[in-house]
């Protein structure tokens, strides 16, 4: 068409190459300027680029490798892999084979190899030696137990077993305890003479307490024959001479006492003698009781 203006491909590429061109400069210039901080923080930070570089890159390396962790734990992967590699130790010879028992006198021994029998050809990490602890101490006689590994095929089991103390003597048997009240195991009549044999309602659970007391008086501590716990509240004590002494409430009242009969005994020679029961109940007295004699009681005093 004449006179029509004619409009030129070649001006609106010149127009882009510009606006590139310009995007070049501000990102060449957004680099300058991000150079330049890292340049100023290097100079302060105790690296240097390359450590930066090398720390960020094993930073990143841990995130996926605790990522890929967590998903396979949640997968049951490790625990999969640890039985797998206990399997793999049993079958190269490191199973349980021998079970070796240390520190058994009094405790039947056969009662600690039927706790661990559920362990024998079981690969050794796969032996949990906690559990196989807690189970072995629900015997009467063992106040502890530790067990161990000794590889490649044996377990051993230490046991520390408790001390027989006296004879709980029950409405229908005799029950061997330690100095706790713990329970072992019943005894005959004939196994338990010349035992101490303590009774009553609550008397096992008094056991400690009357050792402590029998404690202030060690002269007359093995010529006690038996202990009677009476009203949940004091003890009665029988004498190999069958003799009776009843003393008061109370453990400090009834050490005193204990004491000063000791000390009349050794003055008076009570024990053996004809009194058959003394009864230190009332402060600062004893009362004696002599057979022909039952409704009379005499007193001295007991300082």
């Amino acid at each position: 068409m004449s006179g029509g203006k004619t409009i030129k491909r070649g001006a609106t590429g010149a127009r882009r190459q510009a606006r590139v061109q310009g995007t070049k400069r501000r990102v060449k210039q957004a680099r300058s300027t991000t150079g330049k901080l890292i340049d100023w923080l290097m100079r302060y930070l105790p690296f240097t680029e390359e450590q930066l570089q090398k720390g960020f890159l094993t930073g990143i390396l841990g995130l996926g490798a605790a990522m890929m962790w967590m998903i396979a734990s949640l997968a049951g992967v490790p625990a999969m892999a640890e039985y797998r590699l206990a399997e793999a130790a049993g079958q190269a010879g490191f199973e349980v084979d021998r079970v070796e028992v240390r520190g058994v006198e009094r405790l039947n021994e056969l009662k600690v190899y039927e706790r661990v029998l559920g362990e024998r050809d079981r690969a050794m990490p796969l032996v949990d030696i906690h559990a196989l602890r807690e189970d072995l101490l629900e015997l009467s006689w063992v106040k502890d137990a530790r067990v161990s590994r000794q590889l490649p095929n044996t377990l051993v089991i230490d046991i520390v077993e408790r001390t027989p103390h006296a004879v709980l003597r029950k409405p229908n048997r005799l029950v061997l305890i330690d100095d706790t009240g713990h329970e072992l195991e019943p005894i005959s009549a004939a196994n338990a003479k010349g035992m101490l044999q303590v009774y009553g309602p609550g008397a096992q659970r008094k056991v400690a307490d009357l050792s402590k007391l029998l404690e202030t008086a060690p002269a007359l501590k093995p010529q006690v024959n038996a202990a009677e716990w009476v009203g949940n509240r004091r003890w009665n004590l029988t004498f190999k001479t069958g003799q009776v002494l009843a003393l008061p409430q109370g453990d400090e009242e009834a050490a005193g006492a204990l004491v000063s009969f000791a000390r009349l005994d050794g003055v008076n020679r009570l024990l053996g003698g004809k009194v058959t029961a003394f009864d230190m109940r009332a402060p600062d007295r004893i009362y004696m009781r002599i057979p022909g004699r039952s409704q009379e009681s005499l007193s001295v005093s007991a300082q």
